[in-house]
């Protein structure tokens, strides 16, 4: 093998092959340093390419060591100093030692010859290359004059196999594979399996090209139709506005903003040069429709009369006079300071079924606007509120767009229903997007994802409901005004029974006055026996029951039906609950108060004392505070029992804690004299007075701390039959809340120190138990 050192000259994404003409630019300084070194010698250079196309350095790019030796044919030097080289392959070359000096590439290069090879296999396999060749030329628009005059001067089988791998491969490794053959038949094999490939994709590309002229043609044709419909129309007086007309049309005669204008003319235009049956076509009529749908600047309101709002407010509510006045209140101030008041954001806070709802509905009626309500329980999507980008399949608005559409003006009152239930996810935090929505200094210009353009919702009142404040975020909560709605009492829940729900009953069951009546003691007997609840929805489905029943003795030829106290049972078989079934009267049991997301709630604690090494064992579902709590308990009880010189092992003993209904969860510090006095009643053998029940927040140094909810537990004890409340002391003031029928009713024992609570809730009796 005869080794010889030429100039090298790395090439980037192009390839030379033997017995083929070369065309490049030597623009790096090595590169036109090699070919003024070719050209004072006997003008042959060594080709190779880089493995790394983007590596600018020759002298650290990584080279194939197969290449080309070449002889420079023409060099035309550019203004910029670059050159352009024409050069014609002379043979394979093998790159065996660089010997690079300071301004080029240099290497010691042996040639590699490819002999042809007279054999029946070679002579097959060069035949059936010509074959494929002219299978591709019929069909493929990438055969060259050039590639045409090169074959026809090709005399041996290697020239042929490196023209037609010069010409007709488009793959930079599939070249340089071809270009590291050894012998013909190497070649032939790799030069049959690509060349089948290029045919191969020669055949798709014309079936595809075939389909898309398909599809161009008919487009073409319905095209050619409907100018040709237009112009009969003409002919006959019909012609009538055209869709692209009607939609520029509307888009003038709307009160869009100057962003929006110019999105959707723009859009009107695009779909106007769009085929009418394309995808793209209904993606961007869709959203045409959408946009042109929205009330821009479209309102709808009668002014507010506080009589009248007041009148309203009176009929569709019985009670919640707090609430009502805070309404009025908030409507007075509308109606004097106009479209110029920021905010508040009304936020109704309440158990269920205490008619959050319906007082958003009668607020809309009092102030003239339309009523639209969203619920938000369950949304986790930010994308529910923004909507979906139009690039996303299946795009559409967000639900507060979507309700001003439906609602059709851009001041409606839009309830925002449990507004505490929203969640969070991957797919982002609705609760964020709903900042923008209800902060009166960003509401004007709401950004849509879908819309990609500002919408006004500074017209639109919003209120929210909750059932409590706890889950509802921080910044969310800061833009709302908080009104609390309480639970009624069993008077208040009679009276809204006998004037909402019993006449909405009976006309949905298709029940008249004179033929059936429910007297006031059954209503009584259905609240003490088949409800617990804040509100009245348990109460109006009771109610139901009874129309249905009766509906249907009535149908079967009863002509009057009357339902007591009496008979009560016949229609809603056996009471579910009894009002001494949460006061258990005995060692170990104390009855507390609660208060929940559904209301206030009687809950007993019970202690057990079990044989052990003084651990404490808490069960019920209790939170993290509620253990702190009785953990801080149980260290105030352990304290009183030593300063009574207690002398047996209680002391030592483990303590169960328990607290019913294991499923719920249960929090929060005031229960915390109410373990405490379990505690102790189960260690002293001292049961609890009956009928009394407690709630406050127990201290290490034997303080009782204030806790909020103090009216719905206080209703919530009335309803189980309780008789005697101990609060803290703190909590008196909130007792002015009460209805003056339930704070008759009970007994209230306000304390400062557990040892009051010992006093005021547990028996006389013994201590050493």
């Amino acid at each position: 093998m005869v080794t010889k050192e030429y100039p090298v000259i790395p090439l980037r994404g192009v390839h030379a092959f033997p017995h083929s003409a070369i065309s490049f630019d030597a623009g790096r300084p090595h590169a036109r340093a090699a070919v003024d070194v070719a050209l004072e010698g006997d003008k042959r250079l060594f080709l190779t390419a880089q493995k790394d196309e983007d590596e600018e350095d020759s002298f650290k790019a990584e080279l194939y060591d197969v290449g080309t030796i070449v002889r420079v044919r023409q060099v035309v030097r550019l203004p910029d100093g670059h050159m352009r080289v024409l050069a014609e392959g002379v043979a394979r070359g093998q790159l065996l030692v660089r010997t690079d000096s300071e301004d080029m590439l240099r290497a010691e290069v042996a040639p590699m010859v490819i002999l042809d090879e007279e054999t029946l296999e070679c002579e097959a396999c060069h035949r059936t290359a010509m074959q494929m060749y002219e299978d591709f030329a019929a069909g493929s628009n990438r055969i060259t004059p050039e590639l045409a005059d090169a074959l026809d001067g090709v005399s041996s089988q290697t020239e042929y196999g490196d023209v037609l791998a010069q010409h007709l491969l488009k793959r930079f490794d599939d070249k340089q594979r071809a270009l590291e053959v050894d012998t013909v038949a190497d070649q032939f094999e790799v030069l049959l399996e690509l060349l089948n490939r290029e045919l191969e994709m020669a055949r798709i590309e014309r079936t595809i090209a075939v389909r898309v002229q398909k599809q161009l043609d008919h487009n073409q044709k319905e095209y050619v139709l409907r100018e040709q419909l237009r112009a009969i129309r003409n002919e006959l007086g019909e012609e009538g506005e055209n869709e692209i007309d009607t939609l520029r049309r509307k888009a003038e005669e709307l009160p869009l903003s100057t962003e929006a204008k110019t999105k959707v003319l723009k859009e009107i235009s695009r779909l106007e040069g769009m085929p009418p049956s394309s995808h793209e076509a209904t993606v961007s009529r869709s959203w045409l429709d959408w946009v042109l749908d929205l009330p821009w600047e479209k309102s709808k309101s009668q002014g507010i009369d506080i009589v009248r709002a007041r009148r309203i407010l009176e009929r569709d509510h019985y009670a919640l006079d707090k609430v009502k006045t805070r309404v009025l209140e908030y409507l007075a101030v509308r109606a004097l300071a106009g479209s110029s008041l920021k905010g508040p954001i009304l936020c109704l806070v309440g158990p269920p079924g205490v008619g959050k709802t319906s007082i958003g509905r009668s607020i809309a009626e009092a102030m003239g606007r339309k009523f639209v309500r969203m619920s938000l329980g369950g949304v986790r999507d930010e994308a529910e509120i923004r909507g979906h980008r139009r690039t996303y399949i299946g795009a559409v608005p967000g639900r507060i767009l979507a309700a001003m559409r439906q609602v059709g003006v851009d001041n409606p009152l839009f309830l925002l229903d449990e507004i505490d239930k929203l969640s969070t996810d991957a797919h982002g935090d609705p609760a964020s997007a709903l900042l923008e929505v209800l902060d009166a200094e960003q509401n004007h210009t709401f950004a849509d994802h879908y819309l990609d353009a500002s919408f006004d919702l500074s017209q639109v009142i919003f209120v929210a409901t909750a059932n409590t404040v706890d889950s509802i975020p921080r910044p969310l909560l800061d833009r709302m005004e908080i009104i609390e709605c309480p639970g009624y009492t069993d008077e208040e829940k009679l009276m809204i029974a006998k004037r909402h729900l019993l006449p909405r009953q009976m006309k949905q069951h298709g029940l008249r006055t004179k033929a059936f009546k429910v007297s006031a003691a059954a209503i009584r007997g259905i609240l003490n026996g088949y409800t617990r609840e804040s509100g009245v929805r348990q109460l109006e489905r009771q109610l139901g029951a009874l129309c249905r029943k009766a509906a249907l003795q009535i149908a079967e030829g009863a002509e009057q039906i009357a339902v007591s106290d009496k008979n009560l049972i016949e229609f809603l078989e056996k009471p579910k609950f009894f009002r001494d079934d949460t006061l258990t009267h005995a060692p170990g049991v104390v009855t507390g108060l609660a208060w929940t997301a559904v209301g206030g709630e009687t809950l007993q604690v019970e202690v057990m004392r079990l044989p052990g090494s003084g651990k404490l064992v808490l069960t019920g579902q209790m939170g993290d505070v509620m253990q702190e709590s009785a953990q801080t308990a149980a260290s105030m009880v352990r304290h009183v029992l030593q300063e009574w010189n207690v002398t047996h092992d209680v002391v030592k003993e483990d303590w169960h804690v328990h607290i019913p209904e294991g499923a719920v969860q249960k929090d929060g510090p005031s229960a915390g004299i109410t373990m405490a006095s379990a505690m102790l009643s189960a260690c002293t053998g001292r049961s609890a007075y009956p009928y009394t029940a407690m709630t406050g927040e127990l201290t290490l140094t034997g303080r009782v701390l204030p806790v909020g909810g103090i009216k719905e537990k206080v209703l919530a004890a009335n309803r189980a039959g309780v008789r005697t409340v101990i609060l803290p002391q703190a909590n008196l003031r909130d007792l002015s809340e009460l209805p003056p029928d339930v704070r008759d009713k009970l007994t209230f024992v306000p304390v400062a120190q557990f040892e009051d609570v010992i006093n005021a809730g547990l028996e006389r009796g013994p201590t050493n138990a």
